[in-house]
């Protein structure tokens, strides 16, 4: 394809996966904003959408196709990858990220109240709602689109896409609220450490969203 201004940033990371690095390097969302074009979403960075396409070539120019291309493979084989590699880490790392949460408010919540505290509430509520929306992908959506019913689907994906837009927004907040996941000065391994995995959670999640809403949920209507 070719990549201008006006191209939707999700369709760029849907036909060029490596493209994701580009856009998590300036912050340019691509799963819940991913129907913007490119020039919205560097303008709402701050962003300068020829820096972005210059980038994007140099990428893009080193592909050499090693990654898959989600909307190409069969519908059950996307949804097994998105599991293995996202639901299945994501019961594992939610609850150890509130335990690091909860620990840094207890030990540190002088050094900065009301910062800690709200992200304490933001990664509880973060936790209990994605526990909840993978169950609902996997026990609803996902059988049907396996089993060929995507069509009728369209209640249940707009109600996890709407849950994405949800998690978006508290992702978002936490980003703010870290200083774009900076450790102040003097912070402890712990807290680095809390930093470090709500960033990785970030990323992960912005890949996982834009494989269900830009490719999942869009082909899974149409079959």
């Amino acid at each position: 394809m070719t990549i201008t201004a006006e191209t939707t940033v999700g369709s760029v990371a849907t036909e060029h996966p490596l493209a994701t690095r580009v856009f998590a390097r300036h912050g340019i969302d691509f799963c819940c904003g991913g129907g913007k074009p490119l020039a919205d979403a560097c303008a709402a960075r701050g962003i300068d959408p020829a820096i972005v396409l210059s980038e994007l070539e140099n990428e893009l120019s080193n592909d050499a196709d090693s990654d898959v291309r989600w909307d190409q493979e069969p519908l059950p084989a996307l949804i097994d990858h998105i599991v293995a590699t996202f639901h299945v880490p994501l019961r594992e790392e939610l609850p150890r990220l509130e335990a690091m949460a909860r620990k840094v408010h207890q030990v540190h919540g002088e050094k900065d109240p009301e910062r800690l505290k709200e992200i304490v509430t933001i990664v509880v509520a973060l936790k209990s709602e994605l526990l909840m929306h993978m169950i609902k992908e996997e026990e609803i959506l996902f059988p049907m689109i396996a089993a060929g019913q995507g069509a009728m689907a369209t209640g249940p994906v707009s109600v996890m896409e709407a849950e994405h837009d949800g998690a978006g927004h508290m992702l978002r907040r936490l980003d703010e609220l870290t200083d774009h996941y900076t450790p102040p000065e003097g912070a402890c391994n712990t807290w680095r450490a809390l930093w470090a995995g709500l960033a990785d959670l970030e990323r992960a999640m912005h890949v996982h969203i834009h494989l269900e809403n830009n490719i999942l949920f869009p082909r899974a209507l149409k079959s």
